[in-house]
């Protein structure tokens, strides 16, 4: 076994890869920052807090940005599967936040539509969240928040793309 030269005793590390302290670092952080948002849930202040949580806040932003849609289009939007945003809307129509209507061209699809009710609930939700965010940067120069917005945008596209190659290629055998 190799040892130290200060230390005869103590047995030499093996060299870690260029750059692992710093994505040791950037691991931990992650990990740091998923269980706060968790602990928070990045609910936002004031009496929305808390008040909705990440699926349901994340389907019903997209129906708000890109129009009514099917569950396929909605789940493949969202990198999920469709048995999923399918169990994540059922309460959300059963709270009026989302309807269902039919295709305007195949009667037999279902469409999810954002409701006024729920595009109000959304609206305060997302006054909570950007408070929140006001508060959290408060001391950050817009520079700052534009660059921190642009390196967390880049790191889920990178981390979306993985987990899109990996579940294409499948099982490893």
């Amino acid at each position: 076994m190799p040892s130290s030269p200060a230390n005869s005793d103590l047995p030499v590390q093996a060299e870690a890869p260029a750059g692992a302290g710093l994505l040791d670092a950037l691991q931990h952080q992650v990990a740091v920052f998923a269980r706060r948002a968790e602990q928070t849930r990045l609910g936002g202040v004031g009496q929305a807090r808390n008040s909705m949580d990440r699926a349901a806040y994340l389907l019903l932003n997209r129906l708000d940005l890109e129009g009514p849609m099917g569950v396929k289009a909605l789940a493949g939007g969202m990198g999920i599967d469709s048995s999923t945003v399918t169990r994540q809307v059922a309460p959300l129509v059963d709270g009026g936040l989302v309807k269902r209507t039919s295709h305007p061209e195949d009667g037999r699809a279902v469409v999810l539509a954002l409701s006024p009710r729920g595009l109000a609930r959304l609206e305060e939700v997302r006054s909570s969240r950007r408070e929140l965010m006001a508060r959290v940067t408060e001391g950050w120069s817009e520079d700052e928040r534009e660059s921190f917005t642009g390196l967390l945008t880049r790191f889920n596209l990178s981390l979306s793309e993985l987990m899109a190659a990996v579940a294409e290629a499948g099982p490893a055998s």
